[in-house]
């Protein structure tokens, strides 16, 4: 096993230990609450808080993937290129407008709670994935494409069976920016009464308490590496499989 590898093991266990029991890791935090303030946050299950921070950020990306990847197949096909404009333009409007903004529009008309910080992640979370998608489908071989053809491969066919297999590793890519940027992001859907780590960080900011803060931000930094990590993973033995075809 290597050093990294038992690095993150070690990362791994330390973080699930901090939520399972975070009472246990008080000595460690004490330092940063002043004044004789709590060192571990309780007003809320950091457990909890954390799984619903996951689901939050899951199901915007997996909406955002949906509909970006959408996207790119409809302007990489003959029928839809003049579309291209338009779905770009679409893709960046998450990233153009602040989330800050789209909680502030979203909250009058879905009220408080997890909705507007899900529009706000899911609108965000466009840009990568369709551009990443975009660029995938459009990179696919020409002698790939006319080989598909030359075994009479229909244009679905070729669609989920060639094209998309092997876009697939970058449109990984772009899924994997998305969901450590939303994971990032969704901590400002505490503003707005969703359940997230966002919480934590926020009751530290009001209370001067460095130690919550120091709890929400280390929970989202090491939540972030996980999900890198494991996505970049997949790339990789994804790479690796739609290489070796086109080896042999």
């Amino acid at each position: 096993m290597s050093l990294g590898v038992l690095l993150r093991l070690i990362l791994l266990v330390v973080l699930v230990a901090f939520l399972a029991a975070p009472e246990i890791f008080a000595p460690v935090f004490a330092p940063f609450a002043a004044n004789g303030a709590p060192a571990i946050y309780t007003q809320s299950s950091l457990l909890a808080l954390t799984l619903s921070h996951l689901a939050m950020v899951a199901a915007a990306t997996l909406a955002a993937s949906i509909v970006s990847v959408g996207f790119a197949i409809l302007v990489t096909r003959p029928a839809g290129r003049e579309f291209l404009p338009l779905s770009r333009s679409i893709a960046n409007i998450g990233q153009t407008f602040p989330p800050v903004a789209v909680l502030a529009l979203a909250v009058p008309v879905f009220g408080f709670g997890p909705v507007p910080t899900l529009i706000a992640l899911f609108l965000y979370g466009l840009l990568p994935v369709f551009e990443n998608a975009l660029t995938g489908l459009t990179s696919v071989p020409p002698s790939v494409q006319e080989a598909a053809r030359g075994v009479g491969m229909t244009d679905t066919q070729r669609l989920f069976s060639v094209e998309l297999p092997l876009a697939l590793p970058i449109i990984l890519a772009g899924i994997r920016l998305t969901a450590v940027i939303s994971l990032g992001t969704a901590t400002i859907g505490s503003t707005v009464a969703a359940k997230t780590l966002g919480e934590v960080i926020i009751a530290g900011l009001i209370s001067n308490n460095t130690a919550f803060v120091l709890q929400g931000g280390l929970i989202v930094a090491v939540l972030a590496l996980f999900i890198h990590e494991g996505f970049a993973v997949l790339e990789r033995i994804l790479t690796l499989r739609t290489q070796a075809p086109q080896r042999a």
